[in-house]
């Protein structure tokens, strides 16, 4: 059976692999024999042991992880770690944060709540439309970590080069980056992800943690809930109570997926190829403009406007019509957004390349 699809430029939840959705589909309502859905199946059942059990070591087989990091599946998504992270990583309650759009700000404005946060970079002052230069940050002596979004979802910035910590601890947020391209793991303490931007269904968030940092539960706040330590999950398997085992399911076909078409630097390649075909657009455009410095420009989030938040508005329900949606920008800064994850393919970012190109000069007339 085949669906009418259009091309979907969510930011999230966002458009997955067919390849996956249609596996999903025909093992719907009985998964490999075992006369259930993945959604019924108990998360203690053999069947269902197999499912993350692969899952995890295919993520750590596309990312290298090493054995002395944890794999761990939370619910809550990647927001429920704006408080994890000070939770636990905060053992002289001072953090250090650089500030580069949305998602950062809300880190910050949560650890607070926990401890110092020292903001030691800001790229606020040109609407974070670059990454500041963090090669001689200032950083405390007793800071317990460093913390980043290395790819800002609603301002379209990533980083190409991580910073210096001068010794502490790096954790980044890579929601909206998650294995879009290589990554050496040992250059973090922490990194974390929201699937749903890049890899399956939302309400889940993967943590891979360096096993020095998840901390016994008696050198923890006497207030920190059991469920926020991250030793909890540690020692569980991930299974402290029922798990997303859904998510868990689809994200590790997603994980075979990108193992099979030939891992992380395949992808890469991929993204980067037609990421170029927005972006070259966009540099001779004379009605659309990026918003994003560069040399900091996303693969995964492409923000632009025309200037005219009317005509803004007017290209929206123009591509929407024409089988184009989600290219609305985020509601905190407007304009329109293509989110140009994984999954897709450049043939529609061509597609909507030629139709903005049509819009542009049908509108000069």
């Amino acid at each position: 059976m085949k669906y009418d699809r259009i091309y979907n430029f969510s930011a999230g939840p966002s458009i997955l692999p067919e390849e996956v959705l249609e596996s999903v589909r025909d093992n719907l309502l009985n998964y490999e024999g075992s006369g259930m859905c993945v959604m019924e199946m108990s998360h203690r059942s053999k069947v269902f042991q197999k499912i993350i059990g692969e899952a995890e070591q295919d993520l750590r087989d596309l990312m290298n992880i090493p054995d002395n990091y944890k794999v761990l599946f939370i619910q809550g998504g990647a927001t429920l770690q704006f408080a994890m992270i000070p939770m636990n990583l905060m053992k002289n309650g001072v953090a250090c944060y650089v500030e580069t759009g949305a998602w950062s700000k809300k880190a910050i404005a949560e650890a607070k709540k926990y401890g110092e946060v020292k903001v030691v970079a800001s790229s606020k002052d040109k609407n974070y439309s670059y990454i500041p230069d963090c090669s001689n940050l200032d950083i405390p002596d007793n800071a317990d970590y460093v913390y980043i979004c290395e790819n800002e979802t609603i301002h379209g910035t990533t980083w190409q080069k991580l910073p210096d910590t001068k010794g502490k601890i790096l954790v980044s947020d890579q929601s909206s980056m998650f294995l879009s391209r290589p990554c050496n793991v040992a250059d973090y303490g922490l990194i974390y992800g929201g699937v749903q931007k890049n890899i399956g269904p939302a309400g889940m968030v993967i943590v891979i943690i360096r096993e020095d940092l998840i901390r016994d539960p008696e050198e923890l706040p006497a207030w920190v809930p059991t469920y926020c330590a991250f030793k909890t999950h540690s020692d569980n398997g991930s299974m402290y109570n029922t798990p997303n085992c859904w998510s868990i399911y689809v994200c590790g076909q997603v994980f075979k997926y990108l193992k099979k078409i030939g891992g992380l630097e395949v992808m890469d390649k991929m993204n980067i190829d037609k990421a170029k075909v927005m972006y070259d657009f966009l540099d001779q455009s004379k009605m659309f403009n990026g918003t994003v410095e560069k040399e900091f420009r996303s693969l995964m989030n492409i923000p632009f406007v025309t200037g005219d938040a009317d005509l803004d508005a007017e290209v929206v329900a123009a591509t929407k019509k024409a089988g184009f949606d989600n290219l609305k920008g985020h509601k905190s800064v407007g304009g329109l957004r293509a989110s140009t994850y994984n999954a897709m393919p450049k043939e529609g970012v061509i597609a909507l390349v030629e139709f903005l190109k049509k819009f542009e000069a049908s509108y000069k007339k």
